[in-house]
């Protein structure tokens, strides 16, 4: 009995000093708890759409929301294309379609173009977001490109003139990538233009037109093919007419060398006509020779046997001897200086000696 007694004394004393924990939580400092947990305090766009698909004839008004009070922050456009506006104290961007910016070119189809933009906190300059989105416009609109070519079918041009023209396109819905060109004749020497407002260039050699060529000119048929990146294509023709044209740099020293060659075969046959010039005169002279002893023999004949008396027979004798030697000497004459050709060989040597001095 003593035991048991003892035991619940002990026990009894236990749990009237034993400590009591409270059961509620303690807590901390406010200024604690900010070094604990971070705030979200970064600038951001809750709504952001990076990309915008419009049709020309469609509007946009897309307002842009921040993780924080709008009041405080201001909207601004750094880099936009024409037409976009942002409303600066709400954050609309805001566009209205109107054709005439597509048809003035300010703006084109299936291009994509950024828009950058941002928004600032008023009072704090460093609190600020700038980002970007793109847009691009669609057409339903079908407009098919057109291939233009600066000139006027025909052209026409000689050998080794310059053929120039720019060759144009007119856009529609999407725009010529590229220009092929092609001809029905094979040719060189010239530039091919690859895109929109390039140039083509071609100079034709002085043998391009053949003999056989009807009317001494060549026709050559131009084609230059446009092609957008969906694969469709416009063709330009443009027909050119070559004609045989004179190389200006040949003729003249075939004519320099013709000139050379006509001056010496000139000189030469002056000095050919000079001798014989000389000959004739000779044979002249001998001629005239004999035809002067001849008459004078013949006068002196006739004198003595005009004049003699009856009885002096030996006058008359040699007066009528006298003209027989005319007579005998002509042969002579014709066998030792024959006739020549005189005035002809004259006429023909003053003609090339004229030629001669003209040139």
């Amino acid at each position: 009995m003593r035991y048991p007694i003892l035991i619940f004394l002990l026990s009894l004393f236990s749990v009237t000093h034993a400590q009591v924990r409270p059961d509620s939580i303690v807590l901390k400092p406010i200024h604690e708890i900010s070094q604990i947990f971070s705030l979200d305090t970064a600038l951001r766009i809750t709504n952001f759409s990076p990309f915008f698909s419009l049709h020309v004839d469609s509007s946009l008004n897309y307002r842009f929301s921040i993780n924080k009070d709008s009041r405080k922050y201001y909207w601004y456009l750094k880099n936009a294309p024409a037409g976009f506006k942002i409303d600066k104290d709400n954050g609309t961007l805001s566009f209205r379609s109107n054709k005439s910016l597509f048809l003035s070119g300010r703006l084109k189809y299936d291009r994509e173009y950024p828009i950058s933009f941002g928004i600032q906190s008023l009072s704090n300059p460093s609190d600020r977001l700038d980002t970007t989105l793109n847009v691009i416009f669609y057409s339903t609109d079908v407009v098919y490109p057109k291939i233009k070519p600066s000139v006027v079918s025909p052209v026409t041009i000689s050998e080794g003139d310059r053929l120039s023209f720019n060759v144009l396109c007119e856009n529609g819905n999407f725009p010529i990538e590229k220009i092929l060109m092609s001809s029905d004749i094979s040719i060189g020497n010239f530039k091919l233009p690859k895109t929109c407002d390039d140039n083509f260039e071609w100079v034709p050699g002085y043998d391009f037109v053949t003999e056989k060529d009807a009317k001494g000119e060549r026709i050559v048929n131009l084609e230059f093919i446009g092609t957008t990146n969906f694969n469709f294509a416009d063709t330009a023709r443009v027909r050119v007419v070559v004609k045989d044209g004179l190389n200006y740099d040949i003729a003249t020293k075939e004519y320099n060398d013709a000139l050379n060659l006509m001056k010496i075969w000139i000189l030469r046959y002056k000095y050919t006509f000079y001798q014989l010039d000389k000959k004739i005169k000779k044979t002249k002279g001998w001629r005239s020779g004999f035809d002067i002893t001849t008459a004078s023999t013949t006068l002196t004949g006739t004198v003595l046997a005009t004049t003699a008396d009856k009885e002096d027979t030996k006058k008359q004798n040699t007066g009528k001897i006298l003209p027989s030697i005319g007579v005998v000497a002509m042969p002579v004459k014709e066998a030792a200086a024959p006739q020549k050709q005189l005035s002809k060989t004259r006429q023909l040597y003053c003609v090339l000696t004229l030629s001669a001095w003209i040139i």
